[in-house]
């Protein structure tokens, strides 16, 4: 999406836009997966805020896990420059355990994937076989898909710019059980 749009679609309500794309269904939980921000401090508190408003949004519709960053230093075989890379880890193996868990306690009948990470093959074949019953689909963000994700599920699509313009959070968001407001970082307008 921020390649896409910048940041301006950031402030995004995981829970509608999964109610707006599968209007049909009813939707029991959205797990989110995600990595905490390293080394700029102003950008873990924008994602700290946001994820508070999520859960204060949604209570008891979403789940965060968290994966973690790893810092890499990379080397230029040309010109001998160094630079810190940061690598996303657990993430995609997070998704995996819990697309698995699901499809083996049988706590939903379908699932919707918002992902076009290729890792997630072996768990969505691991999770057709252990509950036959259960719907699939991929629904890929803009400007990425994938050809296997799609040829696994019974059903895929791209996330349209409508859908993610129809999904942003309200400007401010205010949390009803603590009574603190969690506003739209000004950097993400």
């Amino acid at each position: 999406m921020k390649e896409r749009s910048g940041r301006r679609l950031l402030w995004l309500d995981l829970v509608k836009l999964s109610q707006l794309l599968r209007p049909r269904s009813s939707l029991v939980r959205v797990h989110y997966f995600t990595a905490p921000v390293l080394d700029d401090p102003a950008a873990a508190s924008r994602q700290g805020r946001y994820q508070a408003a999520l859960l204060a949004r949604n209570p008891g519709l979403i789940d965060i896990t968290q994966g973690r960053y790893q810092k890499k230093e990379r080397t230029c075989r040309a010109c001998g420059a160094s630079w810190i890379h940061y690598e996303e880890k657990e993430t995609d193996v997070s998704i995996a355990t819990a697309l698995v868990a699901d499809a083996a306690s049988r706590g939903t009948d379908s699932a919707l994937i918002i992902s076009a990470d290729s890792d997630l093959s072996p768990a969505v074949r691991t999770a057709r076989t252990l509950n036959t019953a259960m719907f699939m689909a991929a629904a890929f963000p803009p400007m990425r898909y994938s050809a296997e994700l799609s040829k696994l599920m019974p059903a895929s699509f791209k996330i349209g710019m409508s859908k993610l313009t129809g999904a942003q959070l309200p400007r401010t968001v205010l949390d009803s059980a603590s009574g603190r407001s969690y506003r739209r970082p000004a950097k993400w307008n």
